[in-house]
């Protein structure tokens, strides 16, 4: 399976290059300098989910339309056979488990924070929500100043075209299943 980074610097440029935007006129859509928006575009580096939230957010995309591969018509998905997006010394990780689709409107991941770890989310585009669904483990999830206490076996919603924060505040890994809506 090809790598992630390699997926997002093709699809990248082959969105910009669709949209007929410079890499400056990108870099001015989405707070990403220049020179690192090349370097994705040509596979040399390996981006933050926070810096491919930024690319997707000022392109309008959704997160997964910059890593997916074509769909087929039926889907298999197994964890051990996906690359996941690493943050905080990969204390968090992030597993694509179905890209987002324009005629579907969401895309589906499932996640890994270990204990302790703390993950700060941009604000998505306007009008976008995240389901989330607590399997093991004990999430808070902040949102304006609020906090919201999730267990397992439990789910929370909300509107997150606004800064979220999502935190293991238990004693043991914390893993959860994110929808995310397109409107």
């Amino acid at each position: 399976m090809e790598q992630i980074h390699i997926k997002l610097g093709r699809n990248l440029k082959s969105i910009r290059q669709t949209r007929g935007l410079s890499l400056d006129k990108v870099a001015e859509l989405t707070g990403v300098s220049k020179a690192m928006l090349g370097q994705i575009e040509r596979g040399e580096t390996s981006p933050t989910i926070s810096i491919i939230w930024k690319i997707a957010n000022g392109l309008r995309l959704s997160f997964t339309t910059l890593i997916e591969e074509p769909p087929s018509e039926v889907a298999v998905i197994t964890k051990d056979e996906l690359e996941p997006l690493l943050e905080s010394g990969g204390q968090y990780r992030v597993y694509p488990m179905f890209p987002f689709e324009p005629t579907k409107k969401f895309e589906v991941y499932s996640v890994e924070m270990d204990t302790g770890c703390m993950h700060e989310s941009e604000a998505h585009s306007p009008g976008v929500e995240e389901y989330i669904l607590v399997s093991t483990g004990t999430l808070v999830i902040e949102i304006q100043n609020t906090s919201y206490t999730v267990g397992a076996g439990s789910a929370v919603r909300y509107a997150a075209d606004q800064p979220h924060l999502y935190r293991n505040a238990g004693d043991d890994i914390v893993r959860y299943d994110a929808i995310i809506y397109y409107p």
